[in-house]
């Protein structure tokens, strides 16, 4: 079982290293910049679709607002790169709103190195809160994914309402990214530089996420997800456990949120909605959940076909296509890609060895 286990692990490790040698290669082989903007953008949502992993995946709590942390980075990265691009100055939707100097809680983010802490301090310290309370009352299941889609859409309400201080439903725009504009072949440069800083960001989440579903503490996740019970009357501090690796998946999709707004030039509510946490789950679950790799194959699988499908003769349809893939995948692919993958090895060596003993 324990050889099964690291040849699983290292079929992973083997198809991770494959996937990003053909990422880093992409720039060089495809002409069009739009087309490394998007996949610079599913670079970003895989470290986010394995910071879901890591709880629901391995830890069996499913969290339907993953877009508060994804928008919480993204609004921070924005806020400081507004501010950058505009010398210091006020915004056009805040002087709109009549306001006449920059808000208080801007400030902070016109210093770079501030604006990074505070994109892992603010996403952490609301996950952090929200876990004591939450895994200190016991609350899990479906209680727990009510009320993460509850926080997430509180969110997007505050941030409608107060236009003047967040662009309401524009959000922050015009901007460009950490290394300057990435719009055109003039500036292929910037784009490459923000496009190989975002893979090494994907290279550490995952090699961080690996080893810890590897060590003791990956292995008691997984106790608590097949038994929480019993591993509390084990003598294990659930809760304590929960509530680290809920604040670490809220950090870490923070930080996918901060590099997506550099590719996409905006941030706006509607990566906030309940609809997009929700795309969040499709992706884990149709790459295979538990697995670390699947997030990744499901996050540009899912991608890759809503990019082909939302244009052409498919555009009206393409989000029951998604809707359909989603469902089939749950109804009989429960491991996802990965899954099927793995049984399909499985199966091969089985007849491999059949055929060698009727022999």
């Amino acid at each position: 079982m324990r050889g099964k286990s690291k040849m699983e692990g290292r079929g992973a490790h083997l198809c991770f290293t494959i996937i990003m040698i053909l990422l880093a290669a992409s720039p060089f082989l495809v002409s069009s910049t739009s087309m490394i903007q998007f996949l610079g953008k599913c670079i970003c949502y895989s470290i986010v679709a394995i910071a879901l992993d890591l709880i629901w995946g391995y830890t069996g709590m499913l969290s339907l607002g993953h877009g508060i942390y994804f928008c919480l980075g993204g609004y921070a990265m924005a806020m400081y790169l507004r501010l950058r691009d505009n010398g210091g100055t006020i915004t056009e939707f805040m002087q709109t709103g009549g306001l006449s100097e920059l808000p208080l809680f801007w400030k902070p983010f016109l210093n770079f190195p501030l604006a990074l802490f505070l994109i892992i301090f603010i996403p952490g310290l609301l996950a952090a809160v929200l876990g004591f309370f939450v895994f200190h009352s016991r609350i899990k299941g479906v209680y727990f994914s009510i009320i993460t889609q509850a926080l997430t859409w509180a969110a997007y309400s505050l941030f409608i309402a107060n236009s003047k201080y967040t662009g309401g439903n524009n959000g922050i725009t015009d901007f460009t990214s950490l290394f300057g504009s990435t719009r055109g072949n003039a500036n292929r440069g910037h784009l490459l530089s923000m496009f190989f800083l975002a893979l090494a960001a994907l290279i550490i989440v995952y090699v961080l996420a690996s080893f810890l579903v590897k060590s003791k503490f990956g292995k008691i996740l997984i106790a608590i997800r097949d038994g929480e019970n019993r591993t509390y009357f084990s003598g294990y501090c659930v809760n304590n456990y929960k509530n680290f690796i809920y604040t670490l998946s809220a950090v870490l999709t923070a930080i996918g949120g901060a590099l997506f707004v550099n590719f996409n030039g905006s941030i706006t509510p509607s990566q906030m909605t309940i609809a997009f946490s929700i795309t969040m789950v499709i992706w884990v679950a149709v790459g295979g959940r538990g697995t670390i790799i699947g997030a990744i194959i499901g996050t540009f699988f899912i991608n890759l076909c809503e990019y082909n499908l939302s244009s052409g003769t498919l555009a009206s349809i393409w989000q029951y296509i998604i809707g359909a893939i989603f469902c089939i995948t749950i109804l009989f692919f429960k491991g996802g890609i990965v899954g099927l993958v793995k049984r399909q090895f499985s199966s091969g060596i089985q007849r491999s060895k059949t055929k060698k003993e009727a022999a």
